[in-house]
């Protein structure tokens, strides 16, 4: 599904919006809530949820009242509330599925402050004062990099948001220490003749409201679906016994990846029957040292001190085994043992697979046909030989 913008053009091509799913129609926006409950009607006598949820760019969204009880839908265009004047934005869920989402996201409906008005449905000048904003922000943002840097200020302009009407300016940046831009601040106004709002941001929201493409090929969850930011660190790594290589484990932020948190529950939970990689064990042949762990399949690798060339292969119970005796102050005679238990069990039975039953059946010889040979013989023996023509 896209916008009206992305659909294809007279020559048969997507024409595509370039606006990186940030675009004012409702077909590619980020952080797209699916409505289960749209195609469900509300019990006699009650009366709709009179919430909406609104999106404004690069994903971020505010709930607002329908106090006039307009007609709304998902893909509206509205006119709400803001500090001074008004904003506008694009519905993107309305019902009973927006008392859920508020809910889960703690916002109370009482409280003015989180949850304003929604003045009315934005009128065709709204939209266009609206548009003619959204214009000057790409030029304004090299503008205000090129004065941030003439300062000397260690900061980063990633993205200006402008006002639906246009009378306020947000500038978002990203900073390692505080910055004192009081200058900064003196410079923009004079030169966007507009009200600046300086706003601070992670490195991970920054990535979020951007977006881009990560490792994976896929677009950057943060800027799709995943609205909270769990700390990773790299314990979730060592977990997944992946390798500690900071360019591979850092995304698009520069922070640690968020899908390192994806499984690692899974990893924990199977490393719990697994004994730790640094326990020895104790035999009569000398000492093993663990070398790899494979955690789902439930094996482990165990070579002598001295002999690292040759590994032997333990199931996590042998392993187990081996250490509850090792506890008692018993040892094993060696690993050979349980090495060789493990390759009697898993010895597989394998069956002739039509195709499969020869490797080298192509190298061996044609049959010869017998009929055609036995067709040859009789066509010889009707001949006439030549010396009985003589």
């Amino acid at each position: 599904m896209s916008c009206n913008s992305c659909s294809t053009g007279k020559d048969g091509l997507p024409k595509g919006c370039k606006n990186n799913g940030t675009c004012a129609e409702d077909g590619c926006n980020k952080l797209t809530v699916f409505d289960w409950l749209s195609n469900m009607s509300l019990p006699n006598g009650e009366k709709p949820f009179n919430c909406v949820e609104v999106r404004f760019k690069n994903g971020r969204k505010h709930y607002y009242k329908n106090t006039e009880e307009l007609p709304l839908s998902i893909g509206d265009i509205v006119a709400t509330q803001a500090q001074y004047g008004h904003d506008v934005g694009v519905v993107t869920l309305t019902g009973e599925l927006v008392k859920i989402q508020m809910k889960k996201k703690s916002v109370d409906i009482n409280n003015e402050e989180d949850v304003k008005k929604i003045y009315r449905k934005a009128s065709q000048k709204d939209i266009d004062i609206w548009q003619a904003a959204r214009d000057k922000e790409e030029p304004m943002k090299v503008k205000a990099r090129q004065f941030a840097i003439d300062l000397n200020l260690a900061m980063k302009i990633s993205d200006i948001e402008f006002q639906g009407d246009g009378s306020k300016a947000t500038f978002y940046y990203t900073a390692e220490e505080r910055v004192d831009f009081r200058e900064l601040i003196k410079v923009y106004a004079k030169e966007f003749k507009t009200r600046i709002e300086m706003r601070q941001v992670g490195f991970r929201q920054e990535a979020a409201r951007l977006g881009g493409i990560g490792s994976c090929g896929r677009e950057l969850c943060c800027s799709t679906w995943l609205t909270d930011f769990r700390s990773v660190s790299t314990s979730s790594a060592r977990y997944q016994q992946l390798s500690l290589n900071p360019q591979k484990l850092a995304g698009q932020c520069g922070k640690l990846k968020c899908c390192l948190n994806y499984e690692l529950d899974t990893y924990l939970e199977a490393l719990k029957s697994i004994p730790k990689s640094d326990i020895k064990l104790e035999t009569e042949k000398g000492i093993a040292v663990c070398q790899k762990t494979d955690i789902f399949k439930g094996l482990m690798w165990y070579a002598y001190e001295g002999q690292w060339m040759n590994w032997f292969k333990l199931t996590k119970d042998q392993a187990n085994e081996i250490i509850e005796l090792n506890a008692k102050n018993k040892k094993v005679q060696s690993l050979e043992e349980y090495a060789e238990e493990l390759i009697e069990n898993n010895k597989a039975e394998f069956e002739n697979v039509v195709g499969q039953d020869s490797l080298t059946r192509f190298d061996s010889p044609k049959r010869r046909n017998k009929r055609r040979n036995n067709k040859n013989r009789r066509r010889n023996k009707r001949k006439p030989s030549n010396n009985n023509a003589k």
